[in-house]
């Protein structure tokens, strides 16, 4: 027992000597560039790390990403309820809610819509819309009810119709036929 104390005396005294003399390594801030570029770029020469960007883009600055203005579900679905003030609009997790929305003959009755996009395809089943429907007798006692009827109905047909065009239109814009030597004639 007395030569495993010894033993972890042994083990833990240079830590703590270690400790005691003030220096870490990397630990003084003069040698450290304050510019994070520079910091970066010296810890990549060092090996310390790597870039996501060289690792799967090649090491272009520019990428090729699908940005909300070329899905033709999103412009349509924004373009439709554009009379209507947004909640929350999030692309990446696919949702768009409107806040409550009345007219103003009627303050005591409000709308809210939320899609949801199931899919990035224009199809009838690439939405879930929810219409909810608030009547208030006080500002405190309120129903809340979900609509499931006619709005629900033409509000999926215009979204989808709106989309469709869209979708047509980008198609038309990125086609080029073929030449005569059976290569894609270049955009002009």
């Amino acid at each position: 027992m007395k030569k495993i104390k010894i033993l972890l005396i042994l083990l833990i005294f240079p830590m703590f000597l270690y400790s005691c003399n003030g220096k870490l390594p990397g630990a003084d801030a003069r040698k450290i560039p304050y510019d994070p570029k520079e910091r970066v770029k010296r810890n990549l020469e060092q090996g310390k790390g790597f870039r996501l960007d060289e690792s799967f883009g090649g090491g272009n600055k520019s990428g090729n990403f699908e940005f909300a203005s070329s899905n033709p579900l999103w412009r349509a679905s924004l373009d439709t309820i554009d009379f209507m003030p947004l909640a929350l609009a999030n692309y990446s997790g696919g949702i768009l809610s409107t806040d409550w929305y009345s007219e103003d003959q009627n303050q005591n009755e409000a709308i809210k819509i939320t899609i949801r996009f199931l899919s990035n395809e224009v199809r009838s089943d690439a939405l879930a819309i929810k219409i909810f429907h608030r009547k208030c007798e006080t500002v405190n006692n309120c129903a809340l009810s979900e609509q499931k009827g006619k709005l629900k109905a033409e509000l999926t047909k215009e979204i989808l119709k709106k989309a469709a065009v869209y979708s047509k239109e980008t198609e038309d814009k990125n086609f080029r036929p073929y030449n005569s030597g059976g290569t894609r004639d270049s955009k002009s």
